[in-house]
């Protein structure tokens, strides 16, 4: 600090004692203190607030992929439970059809309706007992194993899916039109 007797900056009439000094001995223009300048703290602090805010973060974003994991998993047992629920409709129709089949083509045919109907509800069964990480993994081995009948599979589905959405489709006026 200066004396009295130094001569103060142009524009000054009066030297205050405390002023431009902090508690920590830094001086607020910058000018080296006691313990180094006033910008080694407040890149310090910004770095420390900065750091927080990557761990927040980070962590918001693990909850948030744990939240989605969960809800996907929820979603792909719940298509599960309607797809068992499906295919024991589907056997059950072909167990009921092999009798008529049995009338109007032979016991022959029936019986190959009656083993289809078996093949789908020992296939339904094995699906129904595994979970669906075990589904999942499965899955995969069947893609790393065989891509080619994974895509095939996948297409043929995609057909399927498709034409159950078209014919759901309520028809549009425009359909009678002619095409130009």
């Amino acid at each position: 600090m200066p004396s009295a007797n130094d001569p103060l900056p142009e524009g000054t009439d009066t030297i205050i004692e405390g002023a431009g000094v902090s508690d920590d001995n830094d001086t607020i223009d910058g000018a080296a203190g006691a313990s180094g300048t006033r910008a080694q703290p407040a890149v310090s602090a910004i770095k420390d607030g900065a750091e927080d805010a990557k761990g927040v973060f980070f962590d918001r974003i693990d909850d948030l992929r744990g939240q989605a994991t969960d809800k996907a998993r929820d979603l792909a047992q719940a298509g599960k439970d309607r797809a068992t629920a499906a295919l024991d409709s589907l056997a059950q129709t072909v167990e009921e059809a092999a009798a008529e089949i049995d009338e109007k083509l032979g016991s022959q045919y029936g019986d190959y309706a009656r083993r289809a109907a078996a093949g789908i509800g020992n296939f339904n069964e094995s699906f129904r007992d595994k979970d669906v990480d075990e589904l999942f993994t499965d899955a995969r081995a069947l893609v790393a194993k065989s891509p080619a009948v994974a895509i095939g599979a996948a297409a043929a589905i995609g057909f399927v899916v498709a034409r159950l959405a078209r014919s759901g489709l309520p028809e549009s006026p425009n359909n009678d039109a002619p095409k130009a």
